[in-house]
């Protein structure tokens, strides 16, 4: 890698990191005034995000160790997996729940049960995380990732559709993104990971941001006065 590319990455990494430790702080300031569990679900997800993206700035500058990989792995998945948690809450079927979550908390504890007995490797190249993982790894993450990308973008354009509001509309896709940005990794594509990690957290940004100070609603009442779940309510 050159040094001016070097250079590019790691202050893209850091200026991803500012901007997303802000907005995790905002969303855990918002779940200790609301006490609900979609913003409880977010906000683990977004400091599962700048967790990982320290990470980042720490392969960018040379530094690696199979336990930094191996917790790096199992962040990215895990980020996917709180914001399709957050995003499920917004349901108001408690059987649809309360499944999504026996099942997030076994796929997850298989994914880092794996990692106990499987050497991942070198997988940073030029300061960049990038190569093969094994089989087994691919699988589990893919296991996480892919049904909780479902669960996002189902939640997401049911939502979009009943509000039809351009703000909610920039938080759903920085949602998406930001979930993307997870996967990518896993299906070989690191170099749009960095791409989709800026994209998302400045979508997320103009959403929650933009909100007028003098409305005190917050997401899930948006969510659940604007429209009913098309979903039908457990008893």
């Amino acid at each position: 890698m050159s040094p001016t590319i070097q250079s590019t990455v790691e202050l893209s990494t850091i200026l991803i990191f500012v901007l997303s430790t802000i907005l995790a702080v905002f969303l855990t300031q918002n779940y200790a005034q609301k006490r609900t569990l979609n913003y409880l679900f977010w906000s683990l997800g977004l400091w599962c995000f700048s967790i990982g993206v320290i990470e980042e700035i720490i392969f960018a500058y040379g530094f690696y160790s199979e336990a930094l990989i191996d917790s790096y792995l199992v962040i990215v998945a895990l980020l996917v997996q709180f914001l399709a948690l957050g995003s499920i809450q917004l349901v108001k079927s408690k059987k649809v729940k309360q499944g999504y979550a026996i099942y997030a908390i076994a796929s997850s504890a298989l994914l880092v049960s794996l990692f106990s007995i499987t050497s991942v490797g070198n997988v940073i190249e030029s300061h960049v995380v990038y190569g093969a993982l094994p089989l087994s790894i691919v699988i589990a993450s893919s296991l996480i990732t892919f049904p909780a990308a479902i669960v996002i973008i189902v939640t997401a354009a049911t939502s979009y559709r009943k509000t039809k509001s351009y703000k909610m509309l920039s938080i759903i896709a920085g949602v998406i993104t930001v979930s993307i940005a997870g996967s990518l990794y896993i299906v070989q594509f690191p170099a749009f990971l960095y791409y989709s990690e800026f994209a998302g957290i400045l979508l997320l940004w103009l959403g929650f941001f933009s909100f007028p100070a003098r409305k005190k609603k917050d997401i899930s009442t948006l969510y659940n006065k604007e429209f009913p779940s098309t979903l039908t309510d457990s008893k």
